[in-house]
């Protein structure tokens, strides 16, 4: 028998996240009945400083995870989170603390008992309310040819999103040689050199993608001269590569069913007639322009695939650079994670006038109605409006801590919120929403509890059609976030702490 099979919602309160909760203090939340009693989709929402516990919470969160340990829970998480119905704007919980555990490791009994445990510390900060539940989950961590140019303005439709993969263009998707399988993201762009004239650009990362565990030992690494063997990164790791690839073809595929769809449409016409009705040579001539069109963008899909086959097939062709620096993986003074590195890029793998720079794109699976539907959905709040030229946002600025608690941005449900976009190797351009209070996270190594650490969560965005799409998966880490204006959300530690850097505009 399961071991979630003693808590009867196990299934149905989170439904849609993936993660099954092992017992929930409180009410029991709506569940449809019938055959589509799991079909109902649960959506974390943000909390802020309007909230009472908010002057408390960490001193709370911190009195949480030290019972947690004395009762020794297996946790990983403990985020402050409201609930809803995705798709709804209505709460079904203003306030529950959702605490990770390791799969598989905590009973029934001991959740129940670890919830009351968790209750009496709530109860004596005056906040009895607020609900508690345990869930199951992981904290994962995770000199060729040049490379393609990107410019949307000149290519057929879909053409950018297919060519964006094989360019320096953010975010990128990397991985070290020695390991293309173990994937990440490229963040931001820095000039470690202030000389004019000096094209050097170094790519922002998480360490545990250039050095990742337990491939590599935890410690700083600088590459002072080019005496020291280069650590490789390549774009593109295995999985990727082959991604897309293949998104070349489904494309290619699908443009031909649709030609010969309209084809079909276009036979049953009659022969065009000096006095044949206007309908009959609007509809002609709409159906053979959409044959050019999609004719045109096989061509150019084909080209696309031709280069791509020819150039970068192998893992070393796609080398972009070297380790430069990789950090020590530890806890700042703040209790913030203090995870980066640095890439430095092969100067001959850039095209220098076609070059974005931190220009982040947020198109390819996302479109310009997408972009304003989520980010900015409410009329009144379209003071800042602006749609990025091509889908490249301009990184600029960041978004100071003070705003994570108290935002200005209005949701699709005309909540105050900070809305959020980035692109990941793994899940592409996705939208989300911060979190205003920090989350406490245990990171796992691979021989026991490694460190505890302050974060901030960015909810997915759940759309009004219930669809409750992740934020981030597995292969983005660090993918920079942004605000909706460009200004950076993820890493503003990292950021003031290489000032001495120039944050490449």
């Amino acid at each position: 028998m399961s071991h979630l099979s003693d808590y009867p919602y196990a299934f149905t309160d989170f439904f849609g996240s993936g993660t099954p909760c092992v017992f929930k203090t409180g009410p029991s939340w709506p569940i449809a009945v019938g055959p589509e009693s799991q079909k109902i989709v649960r959506a974390a929402r943000p909390i802020y400083s309007n909230h009472l516990i908010a002057p408390t919470w960490l001193e709370t969160a911190w009195a949480i995870s030290a019972r947690l340990d004395e009762l020794q829970v297996n946790w990983n998480t403990i985020n402050p989170l409201a609930y809803a119905n995705a798709g709804e704007a209505a709460l079904i919980c203003d306030f529950v603390i959702t605490i990770g555990v390791q799969p598989r490791s905590l009973a029934y009994a001991a959740a129940v008992a670890a919830a009351n445990a968790i209750h009496e510390i709530l109860q004596a900060t005056g906040f009895p309310e607020i609900q508690v539940a345990f869930i199951e989950s992981v904290y994962r961590r995770r000199s060729g040819p040049q490379l393609m140019s990107f410019n949307p303005l000149f290519d057929s439709v879909g053409i950018p999103a297919l060519r964006k993969p094989f360019t320096p263009t953010l975010g990128l998707a990397i991985a070290p040689l020695k390991s293309p399988h173990l994937e990440g993201t490229g963040g931001l762009f820095f000039c470690p050199n202030t000389e004019e004239g000096d094209k050097g650009v170094a790519v922002l990362t998480c360490a545990h993608v250039t050095h990742p565990p337990p491939l590599f030992e935890n410690k700083n690494y600088t590459r002072k001269n080019d005496t020291q063997p280069r650590e490789d990164i390549i774009l593109l790791g295995t999985g990727s590569y082959d991604n897309a690839v293949m998104a070349i073809m489904k494309f290619i595929g699908d443009q031909t069913i649709a030609i010969s769809t309209w084809e079909a449409t276009l036979v049953r016409l009659p022969q065009p007639t000096d006095d044949e009705p206007k309908g009959i040579t609007s509809k002609r001539k709409e159906l053979m322009d959409l044959i050019t069109a999609a004719t045109n963008k096989i061509e150019d899909a084909n080209q696309l695939h031709a280069e791509v086959t020819k150039h970068f097939t192998t893992t070393a062709s796609r080398v972009i650079g070297f380790v430069l620096h990789c950090a020590k993986i530890e806890v700042g003074e703040h209790r913030f994670m203090y995870d980066w590195s640095f890439i430095q890029m092969d100067e001959d793998k850039i095209e220098w006038k076609e070059f974005q720079r931190n220009k982040l794109f947020v198109g390819g699976n996302k479109t310009n109605v997408d972009w304003v539907n989520y980010m900015f959905p409410q009329a009144h709040d379209r003071r800042d409006f602006h749609m990025p030229e091509d889908m490249l946002l301009q990184l600029k600025d960041y978004v100071p801590e003070e705003e994570f608690r108290n935002p200005q941005n209005l949701d699709i449900h005309n909540v105050r919120t900070l809305l959020a976009v980035k692109n990941g190797r793994s899940t592409g351009t996705t939208y989300g929403r911060v979190n205003g209070l920090e989350s406490i996270t245990r990171h796992y190594s691979e021989h026991g509890v490694a460190q505890i650490a302050l974060e901030y969560i960015v909810c997915g965005y759940d759309t009004v059609t219930a669809k409750n799409d992740k934020f981030s998966n597995v292969g983005d880490s660090s993918s920079f976030v942004a605000g909706r204006d460009g200004r950076v959300i993820a890493g503003i530690i990292v950021i003031q702490e290489l000032r001495r850097w120039w944050w490449f505009h």
